[in-house]
């Protein structure tokens, strides 16, 4: 049986950073093993999974280009640029929410309107059902108080009434508590649906995109699965007791956030490694992320000029730590494409 080769892409807000340039650099790979110049992420990963900027970062992956719609829009590299051309802009705060924030005030820190208007110049009206591949993205309704995946597979086939503009899904994805206002968006039919960061529930999406790999097959295994997951970096920072216990439950909101969503990254990452093992196929999952953040400031919103430099020079430095990894992704990858090409294992999907 063919293997199905899952990329799954974390959370972190500007560390999206850090996975987007090690795509870069597996984007180049994949050039110089297939002897094709043309060669992008989305031909050789038969199915994606993101949340927050891990989302955005699939989508322009997955987004595609207007005179030829089978082949992305967007290379690794233009993707990437989104945060390093705009990242500054989107998480700028305006003085009077500064002033807020010091306050302990509670409110959006920072613009939506900037950020919709970033995405909306990528992805134009480009809707979900458009994507290159199927692809799970992940959102909290807070009224409903349950998750919400935007399925690219049911925005297919169930039509308006699941299929959405792909800005609102990395507007919804996104929508991080406290950073940004919760994202109000519909669907094509026009039913509403208020959103929250997925990062609330599955900062890392793999397991998601595991599940829903194995619920397209019936037939499939974890034996019968590839799956690389890119992490946005592990912290180790530590909250002092003192300062936690006096601090306003307004001001410690960021610090919990932080808490949370890496606590959910991690439980991910350790059921997979189980999972895998379990089953005697360990090397079948790949969880690629830095060790530490010591070196930069690591929160969602950091993206001073400063930070954003010291954030991609952690990234090439976890790709030159990963120089053989990666070279073996690449051949691997090549290798399984070359033998599917004539198969196409998802194209019933798109049907």
């Amino acid at each position: 049986m063919l293997m199905k080769k899952i990329l799954s892409i974390d959370g972190g807000g500007i560390r999206g950073i850090i996975p987007g340039m090690f795509l870069v650099a597996l984007e180049e790979k994949l050039k110089e093993e297939s002897k094709n110049p043309g060669a992008a992420i989305v031909d050789y990963f038969d199915f994606f999974a993101g949340t927050s900027t891990g989302g955005i970062l699939t989508c322009l992956l997955l987004c595609p280009s207007i005179e030829h719609p089978g082949r992305p829009r967007f290379t690794a590299k233009a993707a990437l640029d989104l945060y390093l051309e705009h990242g500054n802009e989107i998480f700028k705060m305006s003085f009077m929410k500064r002033i807020r924030a010091k306050l302990g005030l509670a409110g959006e820190r920072y613009n939506s309107e900037i950020f919709e208007g970033v995405l909306k110049t990528y992805f134009e009206d480009t809707k979900l059902s458009q994507l290159i591949k199927p692809c799970i993205i992940s959102a909290y309704n807070i009224e409903l108080r349950k998750t919400h995946f935007f399925r690219q597979q049911n925005a297919i086939s169930r039509g308006d009434a699941r299929d959405f503009y792909v800005r609102d899904v990395c507007r919804a994805t996104s929508a991080a508590p406290t950073y940004f206002s919760v994202a109000e968006i519909h669907s094509l039919a026009n039913v509403r649906y208020p959103l929250l960061d997925g990062g609330v529930f599955a900062t890392n999406p793999a397991l998601s995109g595991l599940i829903e790999v194995t619920r397209a097959f019936n037939q499939t295994r974890i034996n019968d699965i590839q799956l690389l997951s890119l992490g946005t970096g592990r912290s180790r920072r530590s909250y002092d007791y003192d300062h936690f216990k006096k601090s306003s439950a307004m001001a410690i909101v960021p610090a919990l956030i932080d808490i949370m969503m890496s606590g959910v990254a991690e439980t991910s990452d350790f059921f997979l490694e189980q999972l895998f093992y379990s089953v005697g196929k360990s090397e079948n999952y790949i969880r690629i992320e830095p060790d530490s953040l010591e070196s930069i400031k690591e929160g969602l919103d950091a993206a001073s000029p400063a930070n954003i430099e010291k954030l991609m020079a952690l990234g090439d430095r976890m790709v030159s730590e990963n120089q053989s990894r990666l070279s073996q992704i690449a051949k691997q990858l090549v290798t399984e494409q070359e033998r599917s090409v004539r198969k196409m294992p998802w194209s019933f999907l798109k049907g």
